[in-house]
């Protein structure tokens, strides 16, 4: 079903500007899909076509596992899903195409009373797929697979991510998490790299498009600078991916985006410049299919003595001179600090009591919700790979019984010319 063919007259403008966007193409005898893959290929780029794959339009609403249907359970819907891959790789002669198991909108592939019993079901389906996709291609079309980066969530929603890769059935594989566009340096996909290798199959690390975002209590999107994406692409680089995604950078394109694509082609551009890891927030609301992020936490006032712990990983190697990195500087931002307060904070077992500390106001409209705490790291350096920050609160006023809250952690690394 054409896209918008359910909705008229339209809910919002962007669909209307969609609809007839594509109507004045066909009008002229073009096929919109057609002039994409061409104009791909004027540019010498391939052009892969992305399915998402527990709904189409105009299905039996019965079938939507918003609505309590089955989705990838009921044979019907995947033989129709089945066949708009078919008809992508024969009539169209994309030069890859893509299953999209990570899908947005609340939507998930089963009920979850499903998911153990279709994991083979789902593991001959995409099987099905591949032998489709390479023979009805002659073997020149890609197949690769959106799907959550941990494993425990795939298999929660019927994906056996595992055993698809040892049926060598994906020719790369993009984890990620719909809903959750935060730009995270410290996704958890080492699993995924180690058996996607094994299996040589590629893995590609997606770039989320947002640093803040309301959905984590921010007050707006805000998008990620230079350094910031190219800190989550290091780490990224640095565990062993063979390419990276991204999407929804800011719109239209301008010397920061373009400056960032290109940084992303070339790994030694990304290695060898400053970098500012965000690490990523949780989302506030109890949202299914995601991984836990560490922050936020609190701290209650009475656990004086017990240590607090956030892991991340840092790609740059800080024991190596020629990597020439000038300045390296760990900020947090705590929530409800007092300067009565007394708390260590410990980087990989080492106190930064000694390492110059600036306080900055949290907000300058509420100086008194907190503060931002940004540690000069001259003697106590991170690590190149995992490293963990620790706090421990040594002591609280007596009279104030409110926990703190550390709310943000960043890592700024900054490289010099010498």
């Amino acid at each position: 079903m054409r896209f918008g063919a359910d909705m008229r007259p339209f809910p919002q403008a962007a669909y209307w500007r969609v609809w007839h966007n594509m109507q004045s193409l066909i009008d002229r005898g073009m096929d919109p899909l057609r002039v994409l893959i061409d104009r791909a290929h004027e540019k010498n780029m391939a052009f892969l076509a992305s399915l998402r794959m527990p709904g189409f339009g105009g299905m039996n609403p019965d079938w939507n596992t918003v609505k309590g249907g089955g989705g990838l359970a009921v044979p019907e819907l995947r033989d129709h899903q089945f066949r708009v891959l078919e008809e992508l790789v024969t009539d169209y002669g994309v030069d890859g195409v893509e299953i999209d198991v990570s899908y947005p909108g609340g939507w998930r592939n089963m009920q979850p009373e499903d998911a153990e019993r279709m994991l083979p079901v789902l593991s001959d389906y995409v099987e099905a797929i591949a032998d489709m996709v390479k023979t009805k291609s002659g073997g020149r079309c890609d197949l690769g697979a959106r799907m959550y980066p941990t494993e425990t969530l795939n298999r929660e929603d019927g994906l056996d991510v595992r055993e698809w890769l040892r049926r060598g059935c994906l020719d790369y594989v993009a984890p990620l998490r719909y809903g959750y566009f935060l730009l995270d340096p410290n996704q958890p996909i080492d699993w995924l790299i180690e058996i996607a290798h094994a299996a040589d199959t590629a893995v590609y690390g997606f770039l989320q498009p947002y640093v803040r975002d309301p959905a984590t209590g921010a007050p707006a999107v805000e998008y990620p600078t230079p350094e910031q994406m190219r800190a989550a692409s290091a780490n990224y680089f640095a565990k062993g991916v063979d390419g990276l995604y991204t999407w929804f950078l800011h719109w239209p394109p301008g010397d920061t985006e373009r400056s960032i694509l290109t940084e992303l082609g070339d790994s030694d551009l990304v290695m060898g410049k400053d970098k500012h890891y965000v690490l990523s927030r949780d989302v506030q609301n109890g949202e299914p299919y995601r991984y836990p992020q560490p922050i936020p936490f609190e701290i209650p006032h009475d656990a004086t003595g017990k240590p607090f712990s956030v892991p991340f990983y840092l790609a740059d190697d800080f024991e190596d001179a020629t990597r020439r990195i000038g300045t390296v500087r760990v900020r947090k931002r705590v929530y409800d600090l007092v300067s009565a307060d007394r708390m260590d904070i410990r980087l990989n077992d080492r106190s930064l009591q000694g390492e110059r500390c600036l306080r900055t106001l949290w907000d300058r409209d509420t100086p008194y919700n907190g503060q931002w705490l940004e540690y000069d790291l001259r003697d106590v350096c991170p690590r190149k790979g995992y490293n963990q920050l620790e706090f421990v609160l040594e002591s609280r006023p007596a009279d104030l019984n409110s926990s703190l809250r550390i709310e943000e952690i960043e890592i700024k690394v900054g490289y010099s010319i010498f």
